[in-house]
């Protein structure tokens, strides 16, 4: 499971992104990464480890909640044709 976030404001001068991703590590857990930034730079990454995939989605629901109640809005991803 993923999700992208961006958050725009020209007027003044913001193009924030936070993304997050749930992804299976080798010995049978899980992992949620989140990487947050400005727009078109490198941003910081912070990956916490959990013991089931319900548990890690559950926390990548909750940050993505809070983040949308902070305007940040969930950029539509395109899908690949191969």
């Amino acid at each position: 499971m993923q999700s992208y976030l961006e958050k725009r404001d020209p007027t003044k001068n913001l193009a924030r992104f936070h993304s997050l991703m749930v992804l299976p590590d080798l010995f049978g857990g899980w992992t949620f990464e989140r990487e947050w930034g400005r727009i078109g730079q490198a941003g910081q990454v912070r990956r916490i480890y959990f013991p089931s995939q319900e548990e890690a989605t559950q926390a990548l629901l909750e940050v993505e909640t809070a983040k949308k109640r902070r305007g940040y809005w969930l950029r539509p991803q395109q899908l690949g044709l191969f």
